[in-house]
């Protein structure tokens, strides 16, 4: 089986430059998870998406690769049975003429 969570999209401080510390900002956030599933061993995606949004808005990342490798972390320890983790975070407002993300997927 695999999970998609698509345009997961809430405002988080994220980033390195003075204004992204000081007011959050949009992001977008899409995932793959694949995994065995077994009776005794879904994924709730609704507690995925609350586990992905506290996360960042905990932890205030600096850096998209800090806050995937964060993401990947706490995902993977949450949900051992995950075979194949895809994350990609995507930040539409930073620059007026474009969106820029960053993603990366696992296979465990």
């Amino acid at each position: 089986m695999t999970i998609h969570i698509e345009a997961l999209t809430f405002d988080v401080i994220i980033g390195l430059l003075d204004f992204e510390r000081e007011k959050p900002q949009t992001v977008i956030i899409d995932v793959e998870a694949s995994y065995v599933y077994e009776s005794v061993n879904f994924i709730d995606y609704a507690d995925m998406v609350v586990l992905i949004q506290t996360e960042l808005k905990e932890k205030r990342y600096e850096l998209l690769e800090d806050a995937l490798l964060g993401l990947k972390s706490l995902l993977s320890t949450t949900y051992p049975h995950i075979t194949v983790l895809s994350l990609k975070i995507a930040k539409p407002h930073i620059l007026p003429e474009c969106s820029v993300a960053l993603s990366h997927t696992w296979n465990f």
